[in-house]
């Protein structure tokens, strides 16, 4: 059986969408990170952004009210380290869903970009 993870807000709708989309197929065991409970470490979210060729700034909601609260900005000259730092403390900055499949990671947004990694049948 092949083993997706979603690190993802079940609150969000994109994160339903995305969960929906991976409970309708058939073989797929999936692992689902609620990542405000279960924040993923730097090392995984490190891994993920180098599976999907972003920096770890990419993966930041600067939308959110908290990043202007934090006194963040877009034009902020931050390691990826710093910015790993900054998501694993401040997880709600995590933009989702992220899904796994294997070694090939997506971000679901919108959700069909999840069936670009599905595996084939």
């Amino acid at each position: 059986m092949t083993k997706a993870t979603i690190y993802h807000n079940p609150r969000c709708s994109k994160s339903r969408s995305s969960l929906d989309i991976l409970q309708s197929q058939e073989g797929l065991e999936i692992e689902e990170v609620r990542y405000l409970e279960q924040t993923p470490s730097k090392e995984i979210l490190k891994q993920l952004c180098a599976s999907m060729s972003i920096s770890p700034f990419e993966l930041i909601r600067t939308g959110e009210t908290l990043f202007k609260e934090l006194g963040l900005s877009k034009t902020d000259q931050k390691t990826e380290d710093e910015w790993l730092e900054i998501l694993v403390s401040h997880p709600k900055l995590i933009e989702r869903p992220i899904v796994q499949i294997g070694d090939k990671v997506v971000l679901g947004r919108p959700p069909e970009k999840i069936l670009t990694i599905l595996p084939k049948a």
